[in-house]
């Protein structure tokens, strides 16, 4: 897929993880996910990217709410939402062609807002290491089916520091764009050795 449905674009969680439900029943064993987010571990810089091991799922609808598909179980275990062998495996590949990658938790919220400093700050203190508005709705939808996941966010902004950085659409886009081959050189990758 190229892009996808967004929340606060007015979509309900239905709309938003239908796609990846398209996806299991075409017979999708592993999904990959990309994004940009909001930096706000110290160590990261603009355009680094993160491999997701875990996240934060702050939507104020949850995508697994209403009548259980038969996908999966009703209350599923999240404890390995992104497979550890995808990542081990991208790490080695991120080693073998000198790419700088970071490790972290990712927080997904509603938008369309960026953060405030405030917010960025709570965020860091409940664990979170990136902030944007999409991939944890699909996430959960895909793991429910027991599609393996693994995720990559591209750092396009940073907040929750001591001094407040204004961030736009245009900036943020920017910074992906940079960032976005060697993002995709790795994903390729792992494809390849599949």
């Amino acid at each position: 897929m190229q892009g996808r449905f967004h929340f606060y674009e007015g979509y309900n969680m239905k709309e938003v993880t239908f796609p990846v439900r398209v996806m299991y029943e075409l017979g999708i064993t592993t999904l990959f996910v990309s994004n940009a987010a909001g930096g706000m571990n110290e160590e990261f810089k603009i355009g680094d990217l993160m491999i997701i091991t875990d996240h934060i799922n702050n939507f104020p609808e949850h995508p697994l709410r209403g009548k259980n598909f038969p996908t999966g179980p009703r209350f599923p275990d999240m404890h390995e939402t992104y497979d550890h062998s995808l990542i081990e495996e991208a790490d080695r590949i991120a080693a073998e062609k000198n790419i700088r990658v970071m490790h972290g938790v990712y927080m997904g919220v509603q938008g369309p807002t960026f953060e405030t400093p405030a917010e960025y700050k709570l965020y860091r203190k409940m664990g979170a290491d990136a902030v944007g508005m999409s991939t944890v709705p699909e996430v959960i939808v895909a793991h429910h089916c027991g599609i393996k996941t693994f995720g990559i966010s591209v750092i396009t902004d940073l907040g929750g520091f001591d001094v407040p950085v204004a961030v736009s659409h245009e900036e943020v886009q920017e910074a992906a764009n940079k960032a976005q081959p060697l993002m995709t050189e790795i994903m390729r990758e792992m494809i390849k050795r599949a």
